[in-house]
């Protein structure tokens, strides 16, 4: 699971290291032979980008495949995802090279912050992601019972205990 979140400097050849807890939750992956890097693509939710390890890809495409194979809807999220992807190698010191139209994307440039997210992760511009954090933060400030354990929907939960 990626957890925390990391600020590591994009050097002027677009490298950046991976942070390590990010690096060893894709290490299971290489655990069975796949690729050593993290996959890459434009968020579907803004200018950042959103990445993972073959595990994601995977269950992408799961999610994917319970589609209809001619549906418009199915066939944007493909091209999102797996056409606008990019596999970025680990190099021998944990470093990947992010490619200059992504890096543009994103607003990339000397910096950049790791967001673990669970079983994905976001890569943003440093000032950017804070102001995302400090809006999550007022969010969920103002939303906490939308958080459930047990899986157990709210109408649920508060018509039990009467």
């Amino acid at each position: 699971m990626f957890l925390s979140r990391v600020t590591n400097a994009l050097d002027a050849k677009g490298r950046v290291s991976v942070p390590a807890d990010f690096r060893a939750v894709i290490s299971s992956d290489r655990a069975s032979g796949n690729f050593d890097g993290i996959i890459v693509w434009p968020s579907l939710s803004g200018p950042w980008l959103e990445g993972g390890g073959i595990a994601l890809m995977r269950e992408y495409q799961d999610l994917l495949d319970n589609m209809d194979p001619f549906d418009d809807d199915r066939i944007v999220f493909e091209r999102t995802i797996f056409g606008e992807g990019r596999r970025l190698a680990f190099d021998a010191n944990g470093r990947v090279s992010l490619p200059k139209d992504l890096a543009v994307y994103a607003g990339l440039d000397k910096q950049v912050t790791f967001v673990g997210l669970g079983r994905r992760f976001e890569i943003l511009n440093p000032k950017d992601c804070e102001t995302k954090f400090q809006q999550a933060r007022a969010k969920v400030q103002q939303n906490p019972h939308r958080l459930r354990l047990g899986g157990k929907p709210a109408s649920q939960d508060s018509a039990g205990s009467r």
